[in-house]
């Protein structure tokens, strides 16, 4: 069983936008921490952006500084569902997005310590590619 499945990459224009979505085998669950992390060709793995699933809806997030004010993730009300709503899309944007969950607890899903070493659980990846 596949424990992480994304979606919804693709290619646009430089200021356009995309959403990805992250879909978790374990949708009952609340209670970890879920992320997009992006890696660009001959560049390590990057945070994007963090939520953490809790039952309410509302998770707290994370965002780097590089997609701060122009990325946004989200929870959806099923759990286990989670989405990063990218506008203003720039060229340096473009890379491999993969979602990743492990079970942090909110103080260090939203806080800017967690590096792709901290996450066990990864999908597969979906290329986000942005011309200029």
């Amino acid at each position: 069983q596949v424990p992480l499945v994304e979606s919804g990459g693709g290619s646009v224009q430089a200021g356009g936008s995309l959403r990805l979505s992250c879909a978790a085998s374990r949708a009952s669950d609340s209670g970890y921490c879920m992320g997009w992390f992006r890696q660009a060709p001959g560049k390590e793995r990057e945070a994007g952006a963090r939520i953490y699933i809790d039952d309410i809806g509302i998770g707290s997030t994370y965002y780097s500084d590089s997609v701060k004010a122009r990325f946004t993730i989200s929870q959806d009300n099923t759990k286990g569902t989670v989405h990063l709503q990218m506008n203003s899309l720039k060229p340096e944007d473009t890379a491999m997005y993969y979602c990743a969950a492990d079970h942090w607890d909110a103080r260090y899903c939203s806080g800017g310590s967690l590096t792709a070493r901290d996450f066990d659980t990864w999908g597969q990846g979906t290329q986000v590619t942005v011309s200029s």
